[in-house]
């Protein structure tokens, strides 16, 4: 019985270091897509949501069948708990990597990206840091985790300077009103996509040291 556990608890892993793999290559794609304002790989990060969508479905159907049939003891009890948690934080840095690269359809390929400086920089932090979020996670390494979680400071200031730049863009009336609201909104995805890897860190933490942050 313990030897089927321990294989489950193992595929639990391995589902999430495939679900985080699926997460790290949406996030790419939705830059890359945005950065050339490729149409066709948009739509292809659209479709492709659903099969981390898929995947968040199999590994809570997994986690409920270990705490059904298992009844885990605490320190695993952890374990599917934070996965559960951490599932839904990749689940909606995918959306939010989706959401990016719809919004990137709306420039119909002639918005000039270069315009706001600091979007291709910010995509680049967030990548960087939900990798190592992740990476962090499922190797249980704690410092690691750390230093992605420090990596939200900078992906705030960036967020910062990107409301900076769309307001002196539009004060010298140069460019369409309504592009310039999207670029806000894909910042704050971006925004929202290191405040998601922050909180792997946090379940991380949690999971190692049986103890939850208080951020209030």
């Amino acid at each position: 019985m313990r030897v089927q556990y321990n294989e489950d608890l193992k595929k639990l892993n391995d589902m999430l270091v495939d679900m985080g793999n699926l997460v790290e290559i949406s996030l790419e794609k939705s830059k890359k897509a945005f950065k050339e304002q490729d149409k066709t790989l948009a739509e292809d990060i659209v479709r492709g949501d659903q099969s981390i969508n898929n995947l968040e479905h199999d590994i809570e159907a997994l986690c409920f069948k270990l705490m059904l049939r298992q009844q885990p003891v605490a320190t695993d009890l952890r374990v599917i708990a934070t996965a559960l948690k951490v599932v839904t934080d990749l689940e909606r840095i995918g959306d939010q990597a989706a959401d990016i690269s719809e919004m990137s359809l709306s420039f119909n390929g002639k918005y000039p990206y270069k315009t706001v400086e600091h979007i291709p920089t910010m995509m680049k932090v967030c990548r960087e840091m939900v990798h190592e979020a992740i990476r962090a996670y499922v190797t249980k390494d704690l410092e690691r985790g750390k230093r992605a979680d420090a990596m939200d400071d900078q992906v705030d200031v960036l967020f910062s300077e990107v409301k900076a730049e769309i307001v002196a863009i539009l004060k010298e009336g140069k460019e369409n009103i309504d592009d310039c609201l999207n670029y806000l909104i894909i910042a704050k995805y971006l925004e929202r996509i290191g405040d998601h890897a922050t909180n792997i860190y946090e379940w991380l933490e949690f999971l190692m040291t049986g103890e939850i942050e208080d951020t209030q």
